[in-house]
């Protein structure tokens, strides 16, 4: 059961908790996100491979694609697309992602865009058949249902019957281990990660008020979320 403690300390989503969050991701950092965050953590700490989550990725993915948080693009960069030359943009608040993950993927031409998960994003008239966000809610602050602008924000970009996907790491609750729970814990006094009452029935409950077809599945400490846009305004 959660503690008091953690529902009263619930941080809430400032620009100055927003920019923290984003900040983390630094070159250093980045250069070892891909062996340290998706290989040791995801696998020995979250217990969620990153092969699991890519396959996750693959199943979802379309022809025209919007990544938000897209990390050092290692998905994008090993995802099956459903063709050859697909249209993809990357959304992320720190400039320093963007070009990380661009560069890496530059064989597909992206487009990168600055954008922050809890205002509008600065997309224009794209469209988009999925919308990929891997690692990205357990990174926003707030409460779930606070941190679910993001999916509000992606709605007036989506095609019908577009897949809205991705994974986070779910906060307090016996899906943690011992060596976990502490990591948690550590992550969010740095505040690289804003978690602690995420919950997969709270997130479940966000995403079926605005989409179908979704399925929250968790495995080890991490949630895969999938659901689709019906096409209805």
């Amino acid at each position: 059961m959660e503690s008091n403690q953690a529902q009263t300390e619930l941080p809430n989503p400032t620009e100055a908790r927003i920019q923290a969050a984003a900040e983390s991701y630094r070159r250093p950092m980045l250069a070892t996100y891909d062996m340290f965050v998706l290989g040791m953590m995801s696998r020995f700490m979250w217990r969620c491979p990153r092969g699991r989550m890519l396959a996750h990725y693959d199943r979802q993915v379309g022809a025209a694609h919007l990544d938000i948080g897209p990390g050092t693009g290692w998905f994008l960069d090993k995802s099956r697309f459903p063709v050859e030359s697909p249209s993809i943009t990357l959304l992320d608040l720190n400039e320093v992602v963007l070009a990380t993950a661009a560069h890496r993927i530059r064989r597909y031409h992206p487009e990168t865009r600055v954008g922050d998960a809890f205002k509008p994003f600065p997309l224009g008239t794209a469209r988009f058949d999925s919308v990929g966000m891997n690692f990205l809610l357990h990174c926003l602050p707030g409460s779930m249902a606070q941190k679910s602008v993001v999916f509000d924000h992606v709605v007036p970009f989506l095609r019908p019957g577009a897949r809205v996907f991705g994974s986070t790491v779910l906060g307090n609750g016996p899906h943690h281990t011992g060596r976990s729970g502490k990591l948690l814990a550590k992550l969010n006094r740095s505040e690289v990660f804003s978690n602690l009452d995420d919950r997969l029935e709270d997130l479940d409950e966000q995403l079926r008020a605005r989409f179908t077809d979704v399925e929250t599945a968790r495995t080890g400490a991490v949630c895969l979320f999938s659901a689709r846009f019906p096409g209805v305004r």
